[in-house]
């Protein structure tokens, strides 16, 4: 039987969303293996500090939303709500508050070694992702730009950071990767954001939601799905990514039932179905773009 303390902190780090750093990890380290250059030290590395600043930002959001009596109102969904630990009394605001800052050294002593290692050119990367950590939410999510901050600091960032980690430099391949990746964690929050909209209202956020409307914010969503793709194909079609990499689009089947929403019915709940499959089209397209790289990688 798991320790219920070892629930809580799995809560409020909200574990399941982890999987996203793997799957950008091995976005910005295979573009930048395909132009020649790879350290499986450093990835791993990589990996670990960009899942320790996760769980900095999921457990300063959770602590948050308690303290603003956000998650006292939510209506929680699989994808959205937050995890309910904090109300729930699974973990006090001082046990995660603390793990939160355990996390937050893990991280930054992962950063000073990659300082160290691979040189100056790490420090913009490092110093931006740590400003999205940090600011988001005191900070981003009160004024709009919380989607904006959540697509650079756990989409585009960690891409081009785990490319420059590897020798020093990003490539456009690289560059290249993160930028569908900063779109769709966009997205991701996006449309978590939307069950969460009476409840952020009560609690003084102002995210895209509540600043253009559910239809207004249903069209953006859209706009970002297009955007993706729009830079997958654009990245094959002047060379900067590998033909294989067109596998990333056909996880954009699984925005079905969220594109039907959002076209027909953005005022109505976002089903079930249309949050899950939010999620696995970020998850899937970021890994089919590593496979793509692998697999251009393999036939050199």
């Amino acid at each position: 039987m798991t320790p219920p303390r070892v629930v809580g902190y799995a809560g409020v780090a909200r574990a399941p969303f982890l999987v996203l750093p793997v799957v950008l990890v091995a976005n910005g380290a295979t573009a930048q293996a395909w132009a020649g250059e790879f350290s499986w030290p450093n990835t791993l590395l990589a990996l670990v500090g960009l899942l320790a600043m996760h769980i900095v930002v999921n457990v300063r959001n959770e602590v948050s939303d308690f303290e603003r009596g956000i998650d006292l109102v939510t209506e929680r969904t699989p994808f959205s709500g937050g995890s309910g630990t904090l109300p729930a009394g699974h973990l006090n605001r001082k046990q995660a508050t603390a793990f939160g800052w355990v996390a937050l050294l893990v991280g930054a002593a992962i950063g000073v070694y990659f300082i160290v290692q691979v040189g100056a050119a790490v420090v913009p990367i490092l110093l931006a992702g740590l400003v999205a950590v940090l600011f988001y939410t005191p900070f981003f999510t009160n004024i709009g730009i919380g989607e904006i901050a959540a697509g650079a600091g756990l989409g585009f960032l960690p891409v081009v950071g785990t490319a420059v980690v590897q020798q020093g430099h990003a490539s456009p391949s690289a560059v290249a990767a993160a930028i569908p990746s900063f779109f769709m964690t966009f997205n991701l929050l996006l449309l978590n954001e939307f069950p969460d909209e009476n409840a952020d209202r009560a609690g003084g956020r102002s995210n895209l939601v509540l600043l253009l409307g559910r239809r207004g914010a249903a069209w953006f969503w859209l706009g970002a799905v297009a955007a993706t793709i729009i830079a997958i194909i654009g990245g094959v079609v002047i060379g900067t990514l590998p033909v294989w990499c067109l596998l990333a689009l056909l996880p954009v089947v699984a925005l079905g039932p969220a594109i039907g929403w959002a076209v027909r019915t953005p005022e109505a709940p976002v089903p079930l179905p249309g949050l899950g499959g939010n999620v696995i089209w970020n998850l899937a397209t970021n890994a089919l773009l590593a496979v793509g790289f692998g697999i251009a990688l393999l036939q050199r």
